[in-house]
């Protein structure tokens, strides 16, 4: 496998065609990138897209991969970028990390400020778990981050961002989709999919949520990611409690509905080491406020054009 499949995969996948793919983002013919295609599907043995005259859609084999191919060119790209920087280093370098999925949403707003203002500054990215942020702050890998709360590191600080709300993420045909909100009480019984480790904040909020509702689940399933989430929801008639970013993972088949009652939140928050003095992290504080408020409007014209009623996210007051 080499990186330029990952790269005509991706592109196919954010275009949903493989025409549009071809013509603007990859310059390249059709049957080629086709071609391409079809031998990284017999290369990792699952087909990846479904294709029909409405253009192309991720099967769920797909959507894990495009998350995972996502990582990987992100990281070399990071390791480019970091080799690149130690053998030219005239030019300073800020990295900054996202949580995995939330780049898609707040990643094109930081990169706007910071290179419209310091346009000399080589900007790295990564996108990683929220624990793994974390560590990669505490150990000078990283300036800055959009990341959970994490517990247990006293060396870094944090920077409320927005507060998301959490959502039920169930399937079309469950029978709870026809209600406009779901009452917590009545996930008893449900086959659950919990999330890992991987997201310690996430867990134990959904863990208590549920036990101060008075209901006690043992999850069917645990999940790492968003996609598995998706993918496991869909095929197993099962539903989870996710922030409402999950929303924008959702596949066909797969909705949200509102928690009955005051419905729980989970803080995103900008994360950075205390001990670091880069002047680039100080610009990016001080227009953190401004970042949120740009985010925010730009997903509220989302909303009015689609006529979507509740607001998913709340900036911290």
């Amino acid at each position: 496998m080499e990186l330029r499949h990952l790269r005509y995969f991706i592109a196919v996948a954010e275009a949903e065609s493989l025409t549009v793919a071809a013509r603007t983002k990859l310059h390249t013919a059709q049957p080629s990138l086709s071609r391409q295609i079809r031998e990284l599907e017999e290369e990792i043995g699952a087909q990846l897209l479904t294709r029909s005259v409405r253009g192309i859609k991720l099967t769920p084999a797909g959507r894990t991969f495009l998350e995972h191919a996502r990582s990987v060119l992100a990281q070399v790209e990071a390791a480019t970028e970091a080799t690149r920087r130690i053998a030219h280093p005239a030019r300073p370098c800020f990295a900054i990390g996202f949580l995995t999925g939330h780049e898609l949403t707040w990643m094109p707003a930081a990169l706007r400020i910071l290179r419209d203002e310091l346009p000399n500054v080589d900007v790295l990215i990564s996108s990683q778990y929220s624990p793994d942020l974390a560590n990669a702050l505490l150990e000078g890998r990283i300036d800055a981050a959009f990341l959970r709360r994490e517990a247990g590191v006293s060396g870094l600080a944090f920077k409320p961002v927005i507060k998301e709300v959490l959502l039920a993420i169930l399937p079309s045909d469950h029978r709870l989709a026809g209600r406009r909100v779901i009452d917590p009480k009545d996930l008893a019984g449900e086959a659950f999919i919990g999330v890992s480790n991987t997201a310690p904040v996430l867990r134990a909020m959904v863990s208590s949520y549920m036990k101060k509702s008075g209901v006690e689940i043992t999850p069917a399933y645990e999940v790492d990611h968003l996609a598995m989430a998706m993918s496991l929801i869909g095929s197993t008639g099962g539903m989870a409690l996710l922030p409402a970013y999950a929303e924008k993972f959702m596949p066909a088949g797969v909705i949200s509905r509102p928690l009955q009652g005051n419905a729980p939140t989970i803080d995103l928050v900008l994360g950075y080491r205390r001990s670091n003095r880069s002047p680039v992290l100080q610009l990016l504080l001080a227009r953190l406020d401004r970042l949120v408020a740009c985010v925010l409007k730009k997903a509220d014209g989302r909303a009015g054009r689609t006529q979507t009623p509740e607001k998913s996210a709340r900036p911290v007051k």
